[in-house]
């Protein structure tokens, strides 16, 4: 944890061993099955599916990546929170003092964003300056609207001018684009299901000649040919299913 108190770096997730065991486990036999499918061959199979250990890899990213998208979502909390105590008159320092209260009652009291504005709060007693607990903040957290707002923050002091209106537009700004993304991951919900469902449906086909026409599919199995044309289709099912994920991954 670079922040201490409690806040995490959410840019990286350290999986427990069991956690790890149970991913293994999980994508083995699975991983088993399918290969099985393809070459109809014991051993290699298994070989194959030892694949299975770095599977914990990819759920490890998935962690960091929710975790990161349930604290930009608290985060637009956070500003709408904060432009209103600005709107009331507060200085900065003073509103974002207050910011953890407001939270605590859309939140309980261990949400990142809370134990967050808690983080700031305790800064800020300690003389620190808020531009630095949002740097702080920013680096930790690894979002461009964190980053940004923090960017925007330090400049405004630095230059001066009407440093609570810049910071109010920026606000409207960041919540906008939050919005805007979530909006376009709903739309991309059902299209995100067609596309699982179209990268298992060759898996599937392939699993049920291999019940139903086991006399058909064997004579792949037996020819060098045959093999080739399993492992070219295999590859390429993979290459379906991560540029699959590539294009519904829109971010704005």
């Amino acid at each position: 944890m670079k922040g201490g108190m409690g806040v995490p770096d959410y840019n990286t997730y350290i999986m427990p061993l069991k956690e790890r065991i149970y991913h293994i486990v999980k994508a083995m036999p699975v991983i088993y099955f399918v290969s099985y499918l393809f070459y109809k061959n014991h051993i290699l199979s298994a070989i194959i599916s030892l694949l299975a250990f770095i599977y914990p890899a990819v759920e490890n990213k998935k962690a960091v990546n929710k975790r990161k998208n349930e604290l930009n979502i608290q985060f637009k909390d956070m500003l709408y929170s904060l432009r209103s105590s600005l709107s009331a008159g507060k200085s900065i320092e003073l509103a974002f003092m207050a910011v953890a209260n407001d939270l605590k009652i859309l939140y309980p009291k261990d949400a990142y964003i809370v134990n967050e504005a808690l983080y700031i709060a305790r800064k800020l007693e300690m003389n620190e300056t808020i531009e630095t607990a949002l740097d702080d903040f920013a680096e930790r957290s690894g979002l461009d609207d964190v980053r940004n707002f923090a960017e925007v923050l330090r400049i405004s002091k630095r230059t001066g001018g009407n440093v609570i209106e810049a910071i109010k537009r920026t606000i409207d700004i960041i919540n906008d684009r939050i919005e805007i993304n979530q909006e376009i991951n709903t739309m991309l919900a059902n299209k995100k299901l067609e596309s699982k469902i179209l990268n298992i449906m060759p898996i599937a086909i392939l699993a049920l000649l291999h019940f139903t026409a086991t006399d058909y599919i064997n004579s792949i199995y037996n020819i060098t040919t045959g093999r080739i044309v399993m492992t070219v289709s295999a590859i390429l099912i993979v290459i379906s299913y991560l540029i699959s994920n590539k294009i519904m991954d829109i971010k704005i």
